[in-house]
């Protein structure tokens, strides 16, 4: 103990915090409920806290970098890492293949850092999966689905977002409806509301899960 600190007399020294098992949290939700500014709410509002980068076989846009963005790989390198079994979960969209690497979330949490993760339903379902298998994964994961309070209000949001075509905006309405009757499948259902409340349930559900007894470990006395 250094001479800034010093004991008090009948005060017993400060025992180190009890270490707590980091939190892997998959959120997902239909697009346009507000999955990716939640998420970018909750890294701004606990900065202990990282996400998981992803690969990706598209080309960087202006301004991402290697490492940062993206992890950006050729179709080949992909694919490799796809039969080596290297992801933890990834998908083919709109012609481009994203995947997350098991050793980018495992290298993670075992720096004891809590990792975000925003993907759609099926990734969501098969890092279920995973965790089944890999108990480091399943001690750790927490799965939030995010939605409107209704179809309507989400038909509203990707209008106003202003970047569908009406035909599309029918399309991704229709997947919705598929990826909503998957809410029972995840650990929390987040209907959203505001910006900042649903960045207060949010905060409220992470606190709740890192002190549930499996993963707090309480101190000696």
């Amino acid at each position: 103990m250094n001479a800034e600190t010093p004991v008090m007399a009948g005060q017993a020294a400060a025992r180190p915090a009890a270490p707590v098992c980091p939190l892997l949290v998959v959120i997902s939700a239909p697009s346009g409920a507000g999955k990716t500014t939640l998420c970018q709410q909750v890294l701004a509002a606990r900065p202990e806290m990282t996400r998981a980068v992803t690969c990706t076989t598209r080309p960087p846009r202006p301004g991402e970098q290697e490492g940062v963005d993206y992890y950006f790989l050729d179709p080949a390198s992909f694919l490799r890492r796809v039969q080596a079994g290297h992801f933890l979960e990834h998908a083919t969209v709109y012609g481009h293949s994203y995947g997350t690497l098991k050793a980018e979330v495992l290298g993670k949490l075992r720096q004891g850092r809590d990792v975000l993760l925003n993907v759609d339903v099926q990734g969501a379902a098969t890092i279920r999966q995973q965790a089944q298998a890999e108990p480091e994964l399943r001690r750790a994961l927490v799965s939030v689905f995010l939605t409107t309070p209704s179809l309507s209000v989400l038909e509203e949001r990707l209008r106003r977002r202003g970047s569908d075509a009406p035909a599309v905006i029918q399309k991704r309405l229709s997947v919705a409806r598929q990826e909503i009757a998957q809410w029972r499948n995840f650990d929390y259902l987040l209907i959203s509301d505001s910006v900042a409340e649903d960045l207060r349930r949010m905060l409220a559900i992470l606190e709740a899960e890192k002190l549930k007894s499996a993963r707090a470990q309480a101190p000696e006395f």
